[in-house]
C-alpha cells in the first residue's frame, strides 16, 4: 500500500465540508465549555472541537499551552456537548497523553512537519493507531517534506490520514500572515486526490477579515473541509487573538459558504472551449518569455564583456513601479503582477549568471 492507493474512508462519516472549530489555545475549563456551548447554540454544523494544548511558540517565555490538564477539558467538551475532539501533537509524549485522553483527531503542526526527525518520532509513537492524523504543510514551501511526513506515518501503519493547508512563511510583507501559495497545495491534491485536504484560513490570514474569502477559495477548488479558530471572547485570547472569531460569527460565515459541484460534465463543451483558448494563450506567453530570455542573454554578454554587475537595483525599482502602474491599468492585482515580473526578473538574472 502507498499514499496513492490509500482509501481514507474516515472522511465519509462527516458531512461536506467537514468543519473543525475551537480556540487556538485551551486556557481554562470555563473558556472551553463556553466556546463549545455557544458553537452548539449557534447551530453551526461543527462535528469536531479543536484546541491547542501545547503551543510551540516562535520565541521563549510566551504562553506555551496549559499542558496535559487541558486534555481533561477536551474530555468534558466531548461528554457535555457531543463533539469529537482534536489537538496538535509535537512529540512522542504529546502523542501518548492525547491517546490516553482518547482525543479523536491529532494533527502535526507546520513547525513539526518541517523536521523529519520529529515526524518520525511522532509516527513511531502513533504506530498502528486508528485515530485520524492530519498533517499541516511545512512552514517553508517544500512539497516533498509534506509528502514525506505522510509516508512516514503510513510506514508505521497509520492509515487514516488527511492534510491541512495553513499557508507558508515568507519574509515579504503581504496581506497574509502565511501566504497561501495555492499551487503547492493543488500540486499535492493533484497527486493524492484520495487524501482529504482541509484549509486553515486562520493561520493563512492572521486576521478575521479574510477568513471567509480564503475558506470559499478552498471550497471552490475542492477542499473537503475547514479548520477555523473560534473563541468565546477572541479579543481576550491568550494566543493569536487577531485571527479568532466568536461562535456566532463562525455560524454566519459557514452559512454564507457555497460548496461547489465537482461534476462539470454538463458544461464540458463550454469548459473545453475556454480551456482551448487558455492553452493557446499559455503557448503565446511561453513563446514571448523565450524571446525575452534570448534578449537577456544578449544583455548578459554585454555585461560580461564590460565587467558590469548582473544585478542592477535601479532596474528592479523600475520593474516594480511598472508592475504597479500596469496593475492599475489592467484591473489585476499589483501583488500578482509584481510576483510575475519578479519571477521573470529572477530568471533573467539566472540566465545572465550562467553566461
Amino acid at each position: 500500500m502507498n499514499l496513492q492507493t490509500l482509501e481514507n474512508n474516515w472522511i465519509k462519516e462527516f458531512s461536506k465540508p467537514l468543519i473543525i472549530a475551537g480556540p487556538c489555545s485551551a486556557e481554562s475549563e470555563a473558556q472551553m465549555l463556553e466556546t463549545a456551548k455557544r458553537i452548539k447554540e449557534s447551530n453551526a454544523d461543527v462535528p469536531i472541537f479543536r484546541a491547542g494544548i501545547w503551543k510551540p511558540r516562535t520565541k521563549p517565555n510566551g504562553f506555551e499551552g496549559v499542558g496535559v490538564i487541558g486534555l481533561n477539558w477536551l474530555k468534558k467538551v466531548k461528554e457535555e456537548y457531543g463533539f469529537q475532539t482534536a489537538t496538535e501533537v509535537a512529540n512522542a509524549h504529546h502523542v501518548a497523553a492525547a491517546l490516553e485522553a482518547d482525543v479523536d483527531i491529532l494533527w502535526i503542526g507546520a513547525r513539526s512537519t518541517v523536521n523529519p526527525f520529529t515526524v518520525q518520532e511522532i509516527a513511531e509513537a502513533l504506530k498502528g493507531t486508528d485515530k485520524t492524523i492530519l498533517v499541516k504543510n511545512p512552514v517553508n514551501p517544500d512539497l516533498a517534506l509534506w509528502i514525506g511526513a505522510l509516508e512516514r506515518l503510513l510506514g508505521q501503519d497509520v492509515k487514516n490520514l488527511g492534510v491541512l493547508h495553513r499557508g507558508f512563511s515568507t519574509y515579504q510583507k503581504t496581506k497574509y500572515r502565511n501566504i497561501p501559495n495555492w499551487q503547492i497545495a493543488l500540486d499535492f491534491k493533484n497527486q493524492f486526490p484520495n487524501i482529504p485536504m482541509l484549509v486553515d484560513p486562520s493561520h493563512i490570514c492572521g486576521n478575521r477579515t479574510g477568513l471567509a474569502g480564503i475558506a470559499q477559495e478552498a471550497l471552490n477548488v475542492g477542499y473537503e473541509g475547514i479548520m477555523i479558530e473560534t473563541h468565546c471572547n477572541p479579543d481576550e485570547a491568550w494566543s493569536d487573538a487577531a485571527q479568532q472569531i466568536t461562535p456566532e460569527t463562525l455560524s454566519e460565515l459557514l452559512q454564507n459558504l457555497k460548496v461547489r459541484n465537482s461534476d462539470i460534465s454538463a458544461f464540458d463543451g463550454e469548459m473545453g472551449r475556454h480551456r482551448t483558448l487558455i492553452s493557446d494563450l499559455d503557448f503565446q506567453l511561453i513563446e514571448l518569455l523565450s524571446q525575452r530570455m534570448k534578449i537577456s542573454e544578449k544583455i548578459g554578454n554585454l555585461k560580461k564583456d564590460n565587467n558590469i554587475a548582473i544585478f542592477q537595483p535601479e532596474r528592479w525599482k523600475v520593474i516594480t513601479e511598472y508592475a504597479i502602474q500596469k496593475a492599475d491599468e489592467s484591473g489585476m492585482s499589483a501583488e500578482f503582477i509584481e510576483k510575475v515580473f519578479k519571477a521573470i526578473h529572477e530568471e533573467s538574472i539566472e540566465v545572465q549568471n550562467n553566461i
